[in-house]
């Protein structure tokens, strides 16, 4: 495949993911009302992890060939994209910053834990290079801290313990009217055959990043932090998009901070299939670099999350445009690593 033809198939891919994840809203914000378990959760875990199946794909699938550090950057790499996808959405709500309209217990402490995770795999990273059967034990401990984080994001949400002031500006998660319409085997049809192909998809982004990094000059490591990653993504932006117009503000913020806490998993999976060893030594500077970017992102995140700024430059929140401008920065010193 030449250079020209990868740039179109990563295009192409992209462009399939996009429209999948735009089915994948509706469906979600249905089952969540469905259900009654609500938008942060569905969004945050059920929601958050289908759309991330393509990410998921990608790194397990460059793993499983041998390309450690595109698989470990395009893990990183798409949890800072998100972060900015949400800065990006919150720019397409007019009324008021996003973060203040959808304020949500749920949201916060999945910000927490997306922190708790990312800040485990740097000390390990930073650790010895421990392996049982080709796999490091910290994969294991990461998938725990995952579930036992989520349930505890679910028990809050249905016994919180604390709760955000309600303003004129803030869109609480409401049901809607018509449920008893809905056809819900075409819907959970739906849901699934739109998960399918953004799985499917997001193993072919693979073997064309591949490609593109062999035949552009480019390291894995760039290509990952931001080609692939973006490509994958892109569930999580239309996703999010979709939910703001829709009114699912809660929705739109989970589906991008749950997503993340379920993007961290990749590492997890990848190292499994990773051949070689444990993939996070496999890994360098460039590589710890977009990491800890991705730490500094959630955590500006979640400071804005937790002031509530009600409105901003252009109706977004100060931590948007903070968030947009440290993404900006940091993959301009990436790429000259």
């Amino acid at each position: 495949m030449t250079l020209s033809t990868a740039i179109f198939a990563l295009l192409g891919l992209a462009a399939l993911i996009a429209t999948a994840g735009t089915v994948l809203t509706r469906a979600g914000d249905r089952i969540a009302d469905l259900t009654g378990l609500g938008e942060a959760l569905i969004g945050g875990v059920l929601l958050g992890g289908i759309s991330s199946l393509s990410g998921v794909m990608t790194s397990v699938t460059a793993a499983w060939d041998g390309h450690a550090h595109l698989s470990f950057s395009n893990a990183v790499g798409g949890i800072a994209a998100q972060t900015v996808f949400l800065a990006v959405a919150d720019l397409t709500y007019r009324r008021a910053n996003l973060e203040h309209a959808s304020a949500s217990l749920s949201n916060l402490m999945q910000g927490i834990l997306l922190m708790l995770m990312l800040t485990f795999v740097l000390l390990v990273v930073a650790g010895p290079d421990l392996t049982l059967w080709h796999i490091h034990p910290a994969s294991v401990l990461l998938l725990l801290i995952y579930v036992l984080g989520t349930r505890l994001v679910a028990k809050a949400s249905k016994s919180p313990m604390w709760k955000p002031i309600h303003t004129r500006e803030t869109v609480e998660d409401e049901p809607d009217d018509d449920l008893e319409q809905v056809n819900k085997p075409l819907l959970f049809t739906r849901f699934l055959l739109s998960a399918a192909v953004v799985g499917v998809a997001g193993y072919f982004v693979a073997k064309v990043a591949v490609v593109i990094a062999n035949q552009s000059g480019l390291s894995q490591s760039f290509v990952g932090a931001l080609f692939t990653s973006v490509a994958t993504s892109l569930p999580e932006l239309v996703i999010s998009i979709a939910a703001v117009r829709q009114g699912a503000l809660t929705l739109a913020v989970a589906n991008i901070i749950g997503g993340n806490s379920f993007d961290v998993l990749f590492l997890a999976f990848a190292d499994t299939a990773y051949q070689e060893g444990s993939i996070y030594h496999e890994v360098g500077n460039a590589e710890a670099f977009v990491l800890s970017l991705g730490i500094l992102l959630a955590g500006t995140l979640l400071l804005g999350m937790l002031h509530r700024q009600r409105e901003g430059l252009a109706n977004a929140g100060w931590e948007s445009i903070t968030v947009i401008g440290l993404f900006l920065g940091g993959y301009i010193v990436l790429y000259f690593m």
